[in-house]
């Protein structure tokens, strides 16, 4: 495994590989890594001949009050897993790569999409995300990338964002890693007193409880969140959003549609945990 942290280096080991007919995967991650991320490159190598990850915690994605600083930085344990999982190349550039001269005068947005969810709480936060990912295709110019299906919106703008831009490279959605009780893999768990991990899955259990309903035939939606935000806050959440949206806008769901996301973020103590479960409605 090759680490590199310019540019130019990146460029030209992938030039190269392309100059073999070889085909490029990408997973690009702010490190920290957890065996979600590792299914991540497990995916991009099954798909591709070779594998590039990135590791760089982008400042443009965190907002005021965000812990951009205290986000924990473990390059030296993200090396060690990534080169186990057989990466080929590791871009792990500092911050004046990615952004010489500062903070960026041109941005990637999406607009609609960013506006829900997320998005309504985290102002600017996927602005950061589309213009990085955007930066580091640029720079990858890889065929594959793969992102995980937990940050749900993440993965719907970038789809639509390459949709937009004509990006010849194809997204790969990998389905979220789950411990045994149901939690969400996430680097925030970590964060999460012994208390309060006994306590998490209880958003992942009440997404469960939303898609039962939703399945025997509920469609009063809002009502259905309010009910599980209530039960949620009353467990020792603090609910930023439980929402049915329309899977490929995001905007409210309506009881004509049929394809659905259930999304959902909380506080538990520290950390903000967020998680989604997709449904089809089938039938009349």
């Amino acid at each position: 495994m090759k680490r590199v942290e310019t540019i130019a280096e990146v460029r030209a080991q992938v030039r190269a590989w392309k100059a073999e007919g070889l085909r490029v995967g990408f997973v690009p991650t702010m490190g920290n890594l957890h065996v979600g991320h590792l299914k991540l490159v497990e995916a991009a190598r099954e798909h591709c001949d070779r594998t590039v990850a990135s590791i760089f915690v982008n400042p443009t994605q965190f907002g005021p009050g965000e812990d951009y600083e205290s986000y924990p930085r473990t390059l030296d344990a993200d090396l060690r897993q990534l080169e186990q999982k057989s990466t080929d190349l590791v871009f792990a550039p500092p911050v004046e790569e990615m952004y010489p001269g500062g903070e960026p005068r041109t941005w990637v947005n999406v607009e609609g999409l960013d506006q829900y969810l997320c998005g309504a709480s985290r102002p600017g936060h996927f602005r950061g995300v589309a213009t990085v990912v955007t930066k580091l295709f640029n720079i990858v110019a890889p065929d594959l990338a793969a992102f995980g299906e937990k940050d749900y919106q993440q993965l719907a703008i970038i789809r639509r964002m390459v949709r937009d831009l004509c990006m010849p490279v194809e997204i790969l959605g990998v389905p979220t890693e789950r411990e045994s009780d149901g939690l969400a893999v996430s680097s925030r768990n970590g964060y999460l007193s012994e208390s309060e991990r006994s306590l998490a899955p209880e958003l992942y259990h009440h997404l469960l409880q939303a898609r039962d309903a939703i399945q025997a035939g509920e469609r009063n939606y809002p009502e259905l969140c309010r009910t599980m935000s209530r039960a949620l806050e009353e467990r020792g959440f603090t609910v930023d959003y439980f929402d049915v949206v329309n899977a490929e806008t995001l905007a409210p769901a309506g009881p004509d549609d049929r394809q659905l996301v259930i999304a959902a973020a909380a506080w538990l103590g520290k950390p903000r945990l967020i998680d989604n479960m997709a449904l089809e409605i089938v039938g009349a």
